[in-house]
């Protein structure tokens, strides 16, 4: 499952890597986000009670004195954490940072994978008697943290004052990768590598946004526009003068661009490098087309084109901007129990 911990520790690796340090690891990030969670519904809970709470005295009439002692109550409650609940020791954190320096991946656009995995990283509620229980939960943790292997892309986008978002690179993989080697890898490389783009700087970072796309349920089409808008990302491929072409957009894509389905078909062509037809052209001949074979077309632009391709997939996606991260970051230092060691880890 795609989480706003994993849109973090992409942060995490791109803030890293332009100061030439170690990031703290996925498995911190993903118990660390877990905690925060916790810590805001607990939060939320206290909130709603302090407000009932004052409610219920205000109706009920209570003498000023009585009232000043259950407004007194209230405000002596914590604020900076979930009353009565103790949360995963940092120190079992500390020892899950990782020592090794995770390599890039080429992206490939060849193979294709059935399925997402359904497991997720389970939540303990600690208490002082749990210890052997949590040491145990905790190397199950690290084994399911080995056994995720998804294709994935990540996705980089600038938000302007007014909130408007524009692509700022987006480059990943159809091959399976370990989650937090993929992330890696694919976050820095979809800053720095996308073509169709500079390579974002340090400076830029505080406009960025991040968004993360597991991939899962590859299915061939049976023509090219077997497919539902908004819940397929498409994967095209075709030949065109002798030579193979593809391109790829996520779920999300045509449905933020307005687009119809022969508007994104032919979009995809172009992103690929073919550079033929009018939209009408590409109209007629996507409808006639089969996702197996050529189909010819009177138009000469289509008749250099043969084995026209279309694979569907489906993906589950999340996105965490700038503020969110330093919102989930500044939690973790508030802590004071050592996080700032996880978020700095040579330091």
């Amino acid at each position: 499952m795609a989480t706003p911990a994993h849109c973090y520790y992409c942060f995490e690796c791109l803030a890293a890597s332009y100061k030439g340090q170690e990031h703290i690891s996925l498995t911190a990030v993903e118990e660390l986000w877990e905690r925060y969670e916790q810590f805001k519904k607990v939060s939320a809970l206290q909130d709603n009670d302090e407000s009932v709470s004052l409610r219920e005295s205000a109706s009920l009439g209570l003498q000023s004195g009585d009232d000043d002692d259950d407004i007194d109550d209230v405000s002596s409650k914590p604020k900076n954490g979930p009353q009565g609940l103790k949360l995963p020791n940092i120190n079992r954190l500390q020892s899950q940072i990782l020592s090794d320096s995770s390599s890039a991946t080429t992206p490939s656009s060849n193979s294709s994978h059935s399925g997402l995995s359904s497991s997720t990283p389970t939540t303990t509620m600690t208490t002082p008697s749990s210890q052997s229980l949590q040491s145990d939960a905790s190397g199950w943790r690290r084994q399911r943290e080995k056994d995720r292997q998804y294709p994935l892309f990540v996705t980089w986008n600038t938000l302007s004052k007014s909130g408007r978002k524009s692509l700022r690179g987006c480059i990943g993989t159809f091959e399976a990768q370990e989650l937090a080697t993929g992330l890696e890898s694919y976050a820095i490389t979809s800053a720095f590598e996308d073509s169709r783009f500079t390579p974002i700087p340090a400076a830029a970072i505080p406009t960025l946004s991040c968004s993360l796309t597991l991939l899962g349920s590859f299915e061939p089409c049976t023509n090219a526009l077997d497919w539902v808008l908004g819940v397929h990302g498409i994967r095209i491929s075709f030949i065109n003068r002798g030579r193979r072409y593809g391109a790829t957009y996520l779920p999300d894509v045509p449905v933020e661009q307005g687009w119809t389905k022969e508007q994104t078909l032919k979009s995809l062509m172009e992103k690929a490098g073919w550079d033929g037809g009018h939209e009408s052209m590409t109209r007629r001949f996507l409808r006639g087309s089969n996702s197996g074979g050529h189909t010819s077309g009177s138009s000469k632009p289509w008749e250099q084109v043969s084995d026209f391709r279309v694979v569907k997939y489906q993906g589950l996606k999340a996105s965490a901007s700038y503020t969110e991260w330093q919102e989930w970051r500044q939690w973790v230092l508030s802590l004071g129990d050592g996080s700032e060691k996880l978020l700095n880890p040579a330091v």
